[in-house]
């Protein structure tokens, strides 16, 4: 756990009695609340707040625990070192003016980070807007308001995003255990907050903004851990293709800037939220809710308009409306009125009083095809807003379902949402609020049966594929085409009968030997996509054939790219018909290989349906990427045709991930076209392309 969350004495370097100033705002903070010792460093002052003031921490008689900078930069690393040599175990960098303005900036940040690590310090910042623990009564930051007091931990990146969530959650009565603002992330990051929250007897829920992750892979398995105790709700921005760097390949062109992310938090157990006040709904949930058991809800409502959204976004959102008990059923029949519905939807009609409400909630409560309630209640003439609000209350204590109310409307909903707010009872505006938010509880009861399993290793012949990328490299050649196909081989991936030629006569000599029909490719450096170019031919049956072949093509790829370089072509064996798919992979900045799976051949970028997964992938994860895509069911054996082997695929999946994970200098790889033959057991790869 980290050590700034329980000072016994804090140092505010930087301390001052002007308002306005942030050392006097980081000060009153402190002293409003915090029980510990609080000390103000100040070269040009002998006491701050009406406490004793310090030129320097080394100055100060007490040993200090927590330091809390709000100098400017250029001084930082000065009081960072005298720190060190005080023995302080953690420092808050709340000083702006480092990588965020200039590469000047950026060499201080390097400096003041490089001597937190040399004397064992831990650093939150630079540029941040500070830290709180609610339960420690400690607020280190120059935020206006402190936290209330719960059990959800919230990092972001952002400051001012830190600012509003704590103004949104005040007006809402939502605590917080935990909240840091990380700033530039020069020493603590997102990973090891995880970790921290994770582990803090006082945080329930894990929620958190960030704009990028420092370390991926690190990352992902401190989530894996984490999930595991406390459910991570986590909003990432940045996710447009905005920006982003060219690619040669289909999966570079697909994968986009966000699915690297997409796929590492579905891999290690975070529930993703798209906006902020999805983020808070979740964890507010989380923190109040029992987990549901299973999928299967239940919508209490005075109105049918309602209900049918509801129960259209319980479908939406893959979930069941639950089928009540008969006798339950019955139950609600004989005591509600003839027009309402005793079914699920349980509609109590709008004149319904509390007790109807009671009724049906006391039942499906009581229900065990229940597992979760959507209570909503629409202002209707005779609605007793609070009376209604204050049954909920009462069985909310005891519940062992989740109960998320939809007090749906405004000013006359407004006393009952207040009494919820206070009794920390979830509400939502909307329906479809409150039924995404049941569909995060019921992930998080998938992510707890996950079992994250070690990466599948296959055996391979890595020396061979080792050799042949060095000899490219050394021959100055960083794109390898189909002649590279040892590698494929060597990492256990079934090819195709092959051949490359140079001349006519090679050509048709090799297809002599090699059996008609034979498929002809242009082998050239500088082109990507070979039948765009002219450069493919098909079904080439004899010799003649495969000659004016060869002379057309050198003609008809010179005329769409004339300056492309030509060093003749590639040969295979015509294969039978069967499904074409594409395995391919595109090297992440920040999560490292990014695998692919999808339909292939020459309709991949039309019709996208691919699916990706971080690198290495265990078996099951490689199943759940062709189990992802919407073509699964033609391998499961659509209008007669024959299943695919799972295993062909999985196989396969797994050995590409292997080889890209074995060598970090292959930036973009794909097999597009591997062919899977009509007997669903057997395979080619066709065709491979790899980028260093």
């Amino acid at each position: 756990m980290l050590n700034m969350f329980k000072p016994q004495t804090v140092a505010v370097v930087g301390a001052s009695d002007t308002e306005g100033k942030i050392g006097y705002s980081v000060m009153k903070n402190l002293l409003d609340r915090f029980p510990g010792k609080v000390i103000p460093i100040n070269t040009n002052a002998a006491e701050v707040m009406g406490q004793k003031a310090y030129p320097s921490v080394s100055a100060c008689p007490d040993t200090v625990d927590l330091a809390v900078f709000c100098i400017p930069s250029k001084f930082v690393l000065d009081s960072i070192i005298d720190c060190g040599e005080s023995k302080v175990k953690s420092v808050v960098v709340i000083s702006a003016g480092f990588k965020e303005v200039n590469q000047k900036g950026a060499e201080m940040e390097k400096e003041i980070a490089q001597a937190c690590r040399k004397y064992g310090m831990e650093l939150v910042g630079p540029n941040c807007l500070g830290i709180m623990d609610t339960h420690a009564k400690l607020n280190g930051s120059f935020a206006k308001l402190m936290a209330i007091t719960g059990d959800i931990a919230f990092m972001s990146q952002s400051g001012a995003i830190m600012t509003a969530m704590l103004d949104w959650a005040d007006a809402r009565n939502v605590g917080f255990s935990r909240v840091v603002s990380l700033g530039n992330k020069a020493g603590v990051t997102e990973k090891d907050c995880l970790e921290d929250f994770a582990s803090d007897p006082g945080t329930k829920v894990i929620a958190a903004y960030l704009e990028e992750i420092v370390d991926g892979p690190a990352f992902m398995e401190a989530a894996k851990i984490a999930c595991k105790k406390k459910p991570i709700i986590l909003i990432k921005s940045g996710t447009t293709d905005a920006g982003s760097a060219a690619v040669s390949s289909h999966t570079g062109s697909i994968a986009g800037a966000d699915q690297a992310y997409a796929s590492a938090f579905r891999q290690s157990g975070v529930i993703r939220a798209s906006a902020l006040d999805e983020m808070m709904n979740y964890s507010i949930a989380f923190s109040a809710c029992p987990l549901p058991k299973g999928r299967n809800v239940a919508i209490i409502t005075n109105a049918g308009g309602p209900g049918i959204m509801a129960t259209d976004a319980v479908i939406n959102n893959g979930m069941k409306m639950a089928k009540l008990a008969d006798a339950n059923f019955l139950k609600l029949k004989e005591a509600l009125p003839e027009a309402a519905s005793a079914k699920n939807p349980i509609d109590v009609l709008g004149d319904a009083k509390p007790d109807r409400y009671a009724l049906a909630l006391d039942v499906a409560l009581g229900d065990d095809s229940v597992d979760g309630i959507i209570f909503l209640v629409t202002p209707q003439s005779v609605t007793e807003v609070e009376k209604t609000a204050q049954l909920v209350i009462d069985r909310f204590k005891t519940a062992t379902k989740p109960i998320l109310c939809v007090f749906f409307g405004g000013t006359l909903m407004a006393p009952g949402e207040k009494m919820l707010q206070k009794a920390g009872i979830p509400n939502y505006t909307y329906p479809e609020a409150a039924i995404e938010t049941m569909r995060a509880l019921c992930e998080y009861v998938d992510i707890l049966k996950t079992d994250f399993k070690a990466p599948a290793v296959a055996k391979v012949n890595k020396a061979k594929a080792e050799e042949i990328i060095n000899k490219s490299k050394a021959a100055g050649n960083m794109v390898l085409g189909l002649e590279s196909i040892g590698i494929l081989e060597a990492y256990g991936l079934p090819v195709v009968g092959y051949a490359e030629t140079k001349t006519v006569e090679e050509t048709v000599a090799a297809s002599e030997k090699m059996g008609y029909p034979v498929v002809m490719k242009i082998m050239s450096p500088d082109i990507t996509h070979k039948s765009d170019a002219g450069g493919v031919r098909l079904n080439l049956k004899n010799k003649d054939e495969v000659k004016a072949a060869y002379e057309k093509m050198m003609v008809d790829v010179k005329n769409h790219v004339p300056n492309a370089r030509l060093e003749g072509v590639q040969l295979q064996q015509m294969l039978g018909s069967g499904n074409e798919v594409i395995i391919g992979m595109v090297r992440d900045p920040t999560f490292g290989p990014l695998v692919m799976f999808g339909l292939g051949g020459i309709y991949v970028e039309i019709l996208k349906d691919v699916s990706f997964g971080v690198a290495p992938l265990n078996k099951d994860e490689a199943e759940q990427l062709v189990r992802s895509i919407k073509a699964f069911k033609i391998f499961e054996g659509a209008r007669g045709a024959k299943a695919v082997d799972m295993a062909l695929l999985t196989d396969a999946i797994v050995k590409v991930s292997q080889l890209v994970t074995d060598f970090p200098e292959i930036k973009e790889f794909e097999i597009n076209p591997m062919r899977i033959m009509e007997d669903g057991v057997t395979a080619y790869c066709m065709d491979m392309r790899m980028m260093l």
